[in-house]
Order: structure tokens, then C-alpha cells, then sequence
């Protein structure tokens, strides 16, 4: 038995007997996220089904990683129903994960409608495929932290506290939310659970996530690791603004532990969840960048000013029903992150064929340490 294999075996907030032979359903498991949480899955022996485009970015950590030929790949978009109720009722899902996205703040600006019909009408497709397709009980549709009304509160927002957004994608997501919870209390209602349905839905917020593999446009660690992987100066449009840096494996292991105690629980855990660092995991930018560019060995940055694009200065999520209900908890420091991302980075930039042997290094080790 491999190193990893040991290592997830005895994985604490995990249980790696639930996942084994688990068939699950992945939107957007091209993407970042969906990369990630893809590998997991197949390390702890879950059938996976991938519904997504193809790769958005060039490189992408899911070519690097050659998942396509690991997991039932299907390529598809989440705007087209017929095609997603297809693909998901073929493969007969027990639980299904709902990740695919238009992520980005910039892009929301330049191409609002694509991100509203991806990130609202996307996601009430993968809801009625989920209607018709009777092997699902758990649906875990992944959000994030800027789906509340930012006030600019100094403390962290609370899963009841109101949806709002500021631009196209942040407005897209709190639209996703208020969808969520219409579709829970009309077709999934949890007092009606076992007698009109067996479905369990619960969305899930994160805050800024990082992690090797990243290459999307307008992210922090992705555009300095493209500068100084080309020797140019970082430029960073604003310093001050605080944000709860987290790995990419944190969230993910809260989505795994989530959709464990759905089928556990699936009446009093239907419901929005946040997934975010302790207070030490909330940076600045401009600390992030200096400690990137440490974590690399060298580079400098540049700040600049952008006053066309509107950015929250303070954001972070009050965790404390994740670690009350699910008993999941943040593990790694900031400076952990940044160093295990930037590990990835250079191990594919040095030799890219060896950066699926760092990837499961890195979970097995994460879940050594939350054990």
C-alpha cells in the first residue's frame, strides 16, 4: 500500500469506507477546485463522473494531472439541461457535487449575462436533473464567501446573514443562494424527507481559496507566480484589502465531511455552510504577495492604482457552525498554504510529468495532519 493510501486510511474527519465505491457526480471537475476534489475522490476509491467544458485555462491542473483518463469524463455545459439531466441520469449519482462556475469578478463585468446564466440558470439546471434522476440523496452546490451583502464588517458573516453581491459574479452567487433555499424549502423540504423525496441539499461558502495548479486570470497567486516564473515585477491594484486566505484541500475537506453528514443527517444538515480559515488566515494582499515571492526565492512587486473596478477591502466568514456541527476545522496557516502552492508551481515548471506524484503527497499529508 502506498504512502497516500496509508495516510487516508487513517484520516480523521473522513471516512474513507463512506467514499469507497461512492458514486458521485461532479459539475465543473476541469476547474481549480473541481481538479482537486476530483483526485481526492479517486484516492479514497469513489466512482467519479465529471460533467464540465473543457480546461479553462492553459496550463490547467487538470490535463497536468491526466485525470481525464482516471475518472468518467464528460464534457458538457451546465446551460444546456437536457444534456446535464442525461449525463447525470445515466450515471445514477448518489451524491453530487455542484461546483461548475463563471468564477470571476473582471470577467462578470465584461460578459454579465454569460455569468448569470452560468451561475443562476446553471445551477437550477443541475437541480432538476437532480429531480429526475432518483439514485441522488446528497447535493452539495458550492457558492462562496462573497455571496453575502458586504458591509464591511471587521467580524465574520454568519450563514444567516443576507445574500446580496456588489458586482455580476458576487450578485450571480447570493442569486444562487436564494435559489438554493427556494428549491429546499419547495421540492426538498426537509420535513417532507423520506416521504416526497430523499434528497439532502446544502450549499457551501468558501473564502479565497489558493493551491498549486491555479492559472485563472485576476487571482492573486496565479498572476505572481505568471510574473515571477518570467522574471517581471508583480503588480498588485489593492494592497489593504483583507481576505480569509485558505488551501484549496481545506474547503474541500469540509465539502467531504458535509456530504458525509448529510447522509448521516440529512433532515438537520440541509442547509448553507461556511468554510473559511481562522482569524490568523485573514492576510492583506499585500502580505500574501511578499510572502509568495518569498516562498519562490525571488521577484519584487509594484502597487497600482485601479479606481474602474470595485473590490471589498474587508471580508471573512464567521466558521463556528462547521466546527460546532461537522467538527471540521482549519489546519493550515497561511504561510503553509502559500509554501504547499508554490511547492506545485515550481515542481511544474521543473518538470511537469512529476506534479501528480506532489498533488497526492500533499492530500495524504494534509490528512495525516488533521487526523
Amino acid at each position: 500500500m502506498e504512502r497516500w493510501q496509508l495516510a487516508l486510511e487513517n484520516m480523521g474527519m473522513i471516512d474513507p469506507s463512506f467514499w469507497r465505491k461512492k458514486r458521485v457526480f461532479i459539475t465543473g471537475h476541469t476547474g481549480f477546485k473541481g481538479s482537486w476534489l476530483s483526485q481526492w475522490l479517486l484516492m479514497l476509491g469513489a466512482e467519479v463522473r465529471g460533467y464540465a467544458l473543457d480546461p479553462p485555462t492553459e496550463p490547467s491542473l487538470f490535463v497536468a494531472l491526466g485525470l481525464a483518463g482516471e475518472l468518467d469524463h464528460c464534457l458538457g455545459d451546465i446551460r444546456n439541461a437536457e444534456a446535464l439531466e442525461s449525463a447525470m441520469k445515466n450515471f445514477k449519482p448518489e451524491i453530487v457535487f455542484h461546483l461548475a462556475a463563471q468564477p470571476l469578478v473582471r470577467l462578470s463585468y465584461k460578459e454579465p449575462r454569460l455569468t448569470y446564466e452560468t451561475n443562476v440558470m446553471g445551477t437550477l439546471n443541475v437541480y432538476e436533473a437532480v429531480r429526475t434522476c432518483q439514485s441522488v440523496q446528497v447535493v452539495v452546490s458550492i457558492t462562496t464567501d462573497k455571496c453575502y451583502e458586504n458591509r464591511e464588517w471587521v467580524w465574520g458573516y454568519r450563514e444567516n446573514d443576507a445574500m446580496g453581491g456588489y458586482d455580476p459574479y458576487s450578485s450571480s452567487k447570493g442569486c444562487a443562494e436564494i435559489l438554493s433555499a427556494a428549491y429546499r424549502r419547495s421540492f426538498f423540504n426537509s420535513e417532507l424527507y423520506g416521504r416526497t423525496h430523499q434528497v439532502a441539499l446544502a450549499t457551501a461558502r468558501a473564502g479565497n481559496v489558493i493551491g498549486g495548479g491555479d492559472w485563472a486570470l485576476d487571482r492573486l497567486i496565479p498572476d505572481c507566480v505568471r510574473f515571477l516564473s518570467k522574471g517581471e515585477t508583480i503588480f498588485i491594484r489593492n494592497p489593504t484589502a483583507t481576505r480569509p486566505w485558505q488551501h484549496v484541500l481545506e474547503p474541500l475537506s469540509g465539502y467531504l465531511c458535509l456530504a458525509q453528514k448529510m447522509v448521516e443527517d440529512p433532515i438537520h444538515s440541509s442547509e448553507g455552510w461556511n468554510f473559511g480559515p481562522n482569524d490568523d488566515g485573514v492576510w492583506t494582499v499585500e502580505a500574501v504577495v511578499t510572502e509568495t515571492v518569498k516562498a519562490w526565492g525571488s521577484g519584487h512587486y509594484e502597487v497600482i492604482a485601479n479606481p474602474d473596478l470595485h473590490e471589498a477591502t474587508v471580508l471573512k466568514l464567521d466558521v463556528s457552525k462547521a466546527r460546532t456541527k461537522l467538527k471540521w476545522a482549519s489546519h493550515m496557516t497561511t504561510v503553509e498554504a502559500i509554501r504547499s502552492s508554490i511547492a506545485v508551481y515550481r515542481r511544474f515548471y521543473e518538470n511537469a510529468k512529476t506534479i501528480v506524484e506532489l498533488v497526492r503527497d500533499q492530500i495524504s499529508q494534509y490528512a495525516k495532519d488533521v487526523r
